[in-house]
């Protein structure tokens, strides 16, 4: 609570400081306060509290920013300059003082918020051109000041803030669509980025099998380029893509398994059953890791027997990937890596709670399921 003070302290103070200066002004007849009126009296004390408020509470921007700083004095200056005239003439709802006082809410609005100002400034005008214009008739065209006076009792001041609410309304509106378009720019960088972090490692590798197999003149050589250069070209395209089908997914995992069964002298028992619809569609590159952690903790673990079994189907509404492998339990734990780390995040940011995550060791046999929502 402290601390919430403290940073808005600036906003305290404004809405404390102004009612003493409204009835000062009021007491050497600078201004007139409407005592029967006291909603309006509130209204103006919450308003011109937000104005004293606000320039100290951004102080040191505008010690940074001179020119905004130079704008803010003018209008002060505009302001006090309205007041004197007001002061001097001594008219009820002097029109001169009214349109230097327009003058000076037009430019601290387009202060506060100018990108909004430049984008709305037709709608605003929809509502406070007639208002002002009529303001202006009655004052000047609708007779003498008493007559002006009558009608003034029958239609008070309080019409010019109805628009007001609407128009902080659809402020709110557009700095809520701001952080949801920044949080979705900040979610798809970060998916980018996350897309980039699979493993390169084993490209590396087969490249370095490749070499040798060319060395050797091996007839597996062309099969190994064919296949390395499907999974570069599913990596670099299909991979910026927000959704890919299950088939391409399908495929991509085969040719991971052919390329790494290339690297092994010693028999490794891979099964892949999948029954599933191929059209459905998914986000890309999303079962990698787990199978990319089945080879690295788990076969690459054991001299025999090793052995990595896959199903993907569609049940209850669910794609169903899961993913099963034995491992040397006197050299591994349970893979904790950054690239299971990066799956969780990517999960989140585009599956949310549209997915089920769950993981389980049993003796030296370790499962990983993973459950999409189809269609999220």
């Amino acid at each position: 609570m402290i601390q919430f003070l403290k940073k808005y302290k600036a906003f305290i103070f404004g809405f404390t400081i102004i009612v003493p200066i409204f009835y000062l002004l009021d007491y050497l007849g600078l201004i007139i306060l409407p005592e029967e009126r006291t909603y309006e009296i509130v209204i103006f004390s919450f308003i011109w509290g937000l104005v004293i408020a606000l320039p100290i509470h951004f102080f040191n921007y505008l010690k940074e920013k001179k020119k905004t700083a130079l704008s803010v004095l003018i209008l002060f200056v505009l302001f006090f300059v309205a007041l004197a005239i007001d002061s001097f003439m001594k008219l009820p709802d002097n029109p001169i003082t009214f349109v230097l006082l327009i003058g000076f809410w037009v430019g601290f609005a387009y202060l506060l918020a100018p990108s909004f100002f430049k984008k709305y400034w037709k709608f605003i005008a929809f509502f406070y051109v007639p208002i002002f214009l009529y303001f202006f008739y009655l004052r000047l065209f609708s007779g003498d000041l008493d007559a002006y006076l009558k009608i003034k009792e029958d239609i008070p001041m309080i019409y010019f803030f109805i628009p007001i609410p609407i128009i902080f309304t659809l402020w709110i509106f557009e700095q809520w669509k701001w952080i949801q378009n920044l949080k979705a720019e900040k979610s798809k960088a970060e998916l980018s980025l996350l897309r980039t972090q699979i493993n390169p490692h084993f490209f590396f590798n087969t490249l370095n099998n490749l070499y040798a197999l060319t060395v050797k003149n091996s007839k597996q050589a062309p099969e190994v380029i064919l296949k390395l250069s499907d999974m570069m070209r599913y990596t670099i395209y299909e991979g910026e893509k927000e959704k890919v089908t299950i088939g391409g997914e399908i495929e991509y995992l085969k040719n991971y398994i052919e390329l790494h069964k290339i690297r092994y002298r010693k028999l490794v028992s891979i099964t892949f059953n999948h029954e599933i619809d191929l059209n459905l569609t998914i986000a890309p590159l999303m079962y990698i890791i787990l199978l990319e952690n089945a080879f690295k903790h788990g076969v690459d673990s054991l001299s025999e027997k090793a052995f990595i079994n896959i199903t993907l189907n569609e049940n209850n509404g669910y794609i169903n990937f899961i993913i099963e492998n034995n491992f040397d339990t006197k050299e591994t734990n349970e893979p904790n890596g950054i690239g299971l780390e990066n799956l969780k995040r990517r999960l989140s940011l585009l599956y949310k709670n549209n997915h089920e995550f769950t993981t389980s060791v049993t003796n030296n046999n370790y499962k990983t399921t993973l459950k999409i929502k189809k269609h999220a």
